[in-house]
């Protein structure tokens, strides 16, 4: 009788855990790039529970080259998605309207990092020079610096040639370019494993240059806000991955060994996403995941100033909502 009574109470347990799974509400985050410390918010949400916890299942779909995040939102394929300011906007002034509905990072990590050796000691200075640029939505802060310090991208007299450079640093160790763009979490540090010194590199941070954007954001398509179920929904994701966030900043070495957890592709290794993760924690601190008027504010002046051929060419409305972070935090 005991063992029956056992064997019904483990069922019942079985039950109620596959219907509380059936249960929770779908969410699919289409990452901007792949799975690395860069997004480590989302997957200790995960791992510790806290979209759980909100009644959330959510997918973290991992980024890549060929992946443009808002082409997977408007084409069903993700709930929402991570994105830079840049490109959102650029992406929202073309027809598809995203919103942003949160700002988890409060500080933007870009840099062109150049070779000393090639005499660049100000931004003046990258007149006629090749310079390695990311493209994919990516291009769109470099273009406003060049764009504000009056400096052609079209390879003319006076101005830079522009190189698409790929998503690694090989056009600086092969002297292919004298500056490439860098982040403060990643691409700088690969240059530097590469072996080059410190001492023999020339960094532009685009935070000290006045031209700083905001980078990873969260954004959903305008007409799902109009569902309120849908609404709802995201306020519980967003109040658990800054959940997520916080403790990422926190326990910078446990959040990397999450990060490596669910690394599927095994490219990443433990120094390179601890180091990563002590740096992208400089950027989330300071934030609660609320979007900050100055700093949008500051992104699209940024935009716009761009001469003849600005990255946005008129004040964007309806580009953020402040609904969801309210009600989250």
């Amino acid at each position: 009788m005991t063992i029956k009574i056992a064997s019904l109470l483990l069922a019942a347990a079985v039950s109620l855990t596959a219907m509380q799974a059936a249960a929770a509400e779908k969410v699919t985050l289409q990452l901007k790039w792949v799975t690395q410390a860069q997004f480590a918010g989302y997957y200790v949400a995960k791992d510790k529970g806290f979209y759980e916890e909100e009644g959330l299942d959510v997918e973290i779909k991992p980024g890549g080259p060929d992946i443009a995040p808002p082409q997977v939102l408007a084409g069903g394929g993700a709930d929402v998605i991570v994105d830079w300011m840049p490109s959102a906007l650029a992406t929202r002034e073309k027809g598809v309207p995203l919103v942003n509905i949160a700002q988890p990072f409060k500080s933007s990590g870009m840099m062109l990092t150049c070779l000393k050796e090639t005499g660049i000691t100000k931004p003046e200075d990258f007149k006629g020079k090749t310079l390695g640029v990311w493209f994919f939505g990516n291009e769109y802060p470099f273009l406003s610096w060049m764009a504000t310090l009056g400096i052609k991208t079209d390879g003319s007299e006076g101005g830079v040639t522009v190189l698409k450079q790929g998503f690694n640093v090989d056009p600086l160790l092969q002297k292919q370019a004298a500056c490439i763009s860098t982040m403060t979490y990643n691409e700088y540090w690969q240059v530097i494993d590469a072996g080059i010194k410190a001492e023999d590199l020339v960094t532009f941070k685009y935070e000290d240059e006045g031209v700083a954007t905001l980078e990873d954001g969260l954004y959903v398509l305008e007409d799902k806000l109009k569902d309120a179920a849908f609404k709802d929904k995201m306020v519980k994701f967003v109040r658990a991955s800054m959940k997520g966030w916080k403790y990422a900043e926190q326990n910078s070495d446990e959040a990397a060994d999450i990060v490596l957890e669910n690394d599927a592709s095994g490219a990443q290794t433990e120094a390179h996403q601890k180091r990563m993760m002590s740096e992208v924690a400089k950027l989330t601190a300071g934030s609660n995941g609320a979007l900050d008027k100055a700093d949008y504010e500051r992104t699209v002046k940024t935009l716009l100033g761009g001469g003849s051929d600005p990255v946005i060419t008129k004040e964007p409305t309806g580009a953020f909502t402040t609904e969801i972070t309210d009600a989250a935090l």
